[in-house]
């Protein structure tokens, strides 16, 4: 099979091309796992952690890719209730050890064990993809191959984001950074919290132009001030300045939830202008997501059908996945880029 292979991990230049178009041996699955021929893949902020090595595969060579849409070509053994050619979706958790006290509680995104799918697994920037039938979910017929690739992964998360807020209908909610995640994060705020307006910092203008169309009530840049104090922020950028600018922004006892793998080091010297008294105290707090359950795609999935929640989508084909990963990573695209295989 043709795919995308990611060989040496390093800094994402803007001449780079970290993946490599080539021939791939077709995977082999397990009795527990499904065949998919990938129709579409996400890209995502967390494939350019994996590349630049803040989040780095646990063994090169590596597919990446972890917003996957295809048709199922064959099944395991042991797979029960999926069909042959049944459209489905796999996102970024592929195995939990299940046993755990994390796994037992609710929590398998915390697994200590935890595989991801394009990170320590074979991922969807490929014609074919082998994943375990329990972590591929059937996907809603409204949306297209390339409309549902980043619900699995941009939506999940936001999803999650945005429960850990924890704001009531009426709250000011605040979204640092305006990509693929926080766009969708806008649509499921104004469906769910009606009364609730939203504020949205954005570098670029065309970025806070989107934003108010999608219904933000405010948007402005990282440093601008909102009309009010916001109950929460969600922060779903990869620098440390939209962090601490949004802690002074938070209202007393408002909450920030750091929507991040990691953070880049280029402007780690901005926590150094924290103030503890007037960004921190009055119980303000912050809180961190890490990964997704399988609850969150199928709750998100569910919604997002039912809302109905739409992407804004470019498109780019599989071998054209390292300028897909440039526009990413200089923010070329409005919303969220997706690879057609």
């Amino acid at each position: 099979m043709k795919a995308m292979v990611l060989t040496r991990v390093g800094p994402l230049g803007v001449d780079a091309r970290p993946l490599e178009w080539r021939e791939a041996p077709a995977p082999q699955i397990q009795r527990d796992e499904v065949l998919i021929r990938v129709r579409s893949c996400g890209v995502c902020h967390t494939d350019l952690d994996e590349i630049e090595g803040r989040t780095p595969p646990s063994v090169l060579p590596r597919i990446p890719g972890h917003q996957i849409v295809g048709t199922i070509e064959s099944v395991g053994t042991a797979v029960q209730g999926l069909a042959l050619g049944s459209r489905v979706g796999v996102a970024w958790l592929s195995r939990t050890c299940g046993a755990c006290r994390f796994c037992s509680t609710g929590r398998e995104n915390l697994c200590l064990q935890f595989v991801a799918t394009g990170r320590d697994v074979d991922g969807g920037y490929a014609e074919f993809v082998a994943a375990p039938a329990t972590a591929t979910f059937a996907l809603p017929g409204t949306y297209s191959d390339v409309e549902a690739a980043p619900l699995l992964c941009a939506g999940a998360i936001g999803f999650r984001s945005l429960s850990l807020a924890g704001i009531r209908d009426g709250d000011a909610l605040g979204l640092t950074g305006f990509g693929a995640s926080a766009h969708l994060v806008l649509q499921l705020a104004r469906h769910r919290y009606p009364a609730s307006p939203v504020s949205v910092f954005a570098r670029d203008e065309a970025d806070r132009q989107f934003a108010r169309d999608l219904g933000a009530a405010w948007a402005g840049d990282t440093l601008d001030t909102p009309p009010a104090p916001l109950a929460a922020i969600i922060d779903t950028t990869p620098a440390w300045r939209p962090v601490v600018r949004a802690l002074r922004h938070l209202d007393r006892g408002g909450r920030l939830v750091i929507n991040a793998i990691r953070k880049n080091d280029g402007d780690k010297s901005e926590l150094l202008s924290m103030d503890y008294a007037r960004d921190l105290w009055l119980e303000r707090e912050v809180r961190s997501v890490a990964n997704v359950t399988r609850a969150d795609v199928r709750g998100f999935l569910e919604v997002a059908a039912a809302v109905p929640i739409r992407p804004h989508v470019t498109t780019f084909p599989l071998e054209e996945a390292n300028a897909a990963l440039a526009a990413l990573a200089h923010g070329d695209r409005r919303g969220a880029i997706v690879l057609t295989v």
